[in-house]
């Protein structure tokens, strides 16, 4: 467990945990300078409801692993449709096909800096 870590380690765990319960579509934002509520945010989708609940857990325990810390919260995991993870500087959204085509929130951010992913084949 590490107690000296920023929000880009967070990132790198998350998308690491998202990826290896074989999320789609795995994007992650840089906001230092841009946003107030956070510095940056993980998007991604599960492709049914079981595989992003699964991506939580994942997410969940390794952040807990690495770094000691539990989300300050996570919404919307009885429908699965939109599960929002809060770590304060980090935000990590798992969506459904269906809503990440709805809401599109990575276009909030368009013209924001993209963290580099280190993905699996």
């Amino acid at each position: 467990m590490s107690t000296d870590f920023d929000s880009h380690d967070l990132v790198t765990v998350a998308v690491s945990a998202a990826d290896a319960k074989k999320a789609d579509d795995i994007v992650a934002i840089d906001l230092v300078g841009i946003s107030d509520v956070c510095d940056a945010v993980v998007i991604c989708t599960g492709a049914n409801a079981r595989l992003a609940d699964s991506v939580v857990d994942e997410v969940e325990e390794r952040i807990r692993a690495a770094f000691g810390l539990s989300p300050i919260s996570i919404e919307g995991r009885a429908d699965g449709r939109w599960i929002l993870m809060d770590y304060g500087t980090v935000i990590v959204h798992v969506f459904s096909p269906e809503a990440r085509d709805y809401y599109r929130i990575e276009h909030l951010w368009g013209d924001a800096p993209r963290f580099e992913l280190a993905l699996e084949d």
